[in-house]
């Protein structure tokens, strides 16, 4: 949690008051808030709250895929890699040189350990990592 205030610190300029930290959003912030409640005919400190959640939600979410993804095998975390390209299990098993019941059996595997239904959730979930270490250089 401590980690997830100091990312919000970062953006946000915060200030004390008496009992509850209170903060000033930037200046494009704010306009863009006003002009996002206005548009919802919504209070701002309803949006803004909301925001704030989801952003929170956003972060807790991605702190703990990063967790899920350090207690991969260097195998599971190929397969992990592939899967997020959008290889298909038969070209999964090709370019790993292993069954195609192997692969189903790691993605099952991924699947549970990510606490996903399916490998296109699991893509969803990892769309904004950065796997260019991982880039095939060609499908085979």
């Amino acid at each position: 949690m401590i980690e997830l205030w100091k990312r919000l610190s970062g953006i946000l300029r915060l200030r004390r008051g008496s009992r509850w930290r209170y903060f000033e959003l930037e200046e494009s912030l704010q306009t863009a808030l006003v002009q996002r409640a206005d548009q919802e005919q919504r209070p701002e400190q309803e949006l803004q709250a909301e925001i704030l959640a989801a952003g929170l939600a956003r972060l807790q979410t991605t702190d703990w895929l990063k967790g899920c993804w350090e207690h991969l095998s260097q195998r599971e975390q190929e397969v992990t890699a592939l899967i997020r390209f959008g290889y298909t299990n038969r070209q999964i098993a090709g370019r790993m040189h292993v069954s195609k019941n192997t692969v189903k059996t790691y993605v099952s595997h991924l699947l549970a350990k990510f606490g996903m239904h399916s490998k296109a959730e699991l893509r969803e979930a990892l769309f904004d990592w950065d796997f260019s270490e991982w880039e095939p250089h060609n499908k085979p």
